[in-house]
């Protein structure tokens, strides 16, 4: 299972008016720990910014869940429920759970979790969805690091 961070990145931008700004932007990084998630994201920024940048913030974020759509352009927040009976007490328990969706909209995010959630057996109800502020997330590529490890 990934572990997710969530880190926030300040940063000099050029508005599309030409007007420089600082600007702090949040994105997830899957890795072991705080150290490697600044370095993660550090080597991810690197192409794309221009100048010097810090990362101002890092904080650990759980998803049981990462749900990918190609056109997608922002990220939502899907908290599902899944629901057991008690075998015991014949109760009903929830058991809430954070997903993420890449979506260009509300209506797509909901169509791609359910999509993606199509095969599970698991009974669920949804929660809520929120759009995200996280401009993009960075899995780890594992066949990647399997492969420098090997070279070690």
């Amino acid at each position: 299972m990934a572990q997710w961070f969530e880190v926030k990145v300040k940063y000099d931008k050029m508005l599309e008016t030409g007007i420089q700004k600082t600007v702090t932007e949040p994105y997830l990084v899957d890795a072991l720990s705080f150290t490697e998630a600044e370095a993660r994201i550090t080597e991810e920024m690197q192409p794309y910014i221009s100048g010097e940048f810090v990362v101002s913030a890092v904080k650990k974020e759980r998803y049981a869940d990462i749900f990918y759509h190609e056109g997608g352009d922002r990220w939502y927040k899907v908290k599902a429920n899944y629901i057991t009976i008690d075998e015991k007490t014949a109760a009903e328990k929830k058991t809430a759970n954070m997903m993420l969706v890449q979506a260009s909209s509300f209506e797509e995010a909901l169509k791609v979790f359910m999509d993606g959630m199509k095969d599970t057996m698991a009974d669920f109800e949804i929660a809520s969805i929120t759009e995200t502020a996280l401009m993009d997330v960075f899995a780890a590529n594992l066949s990647e690091t399997l492969a420098d490890k090997e070279k070690k």
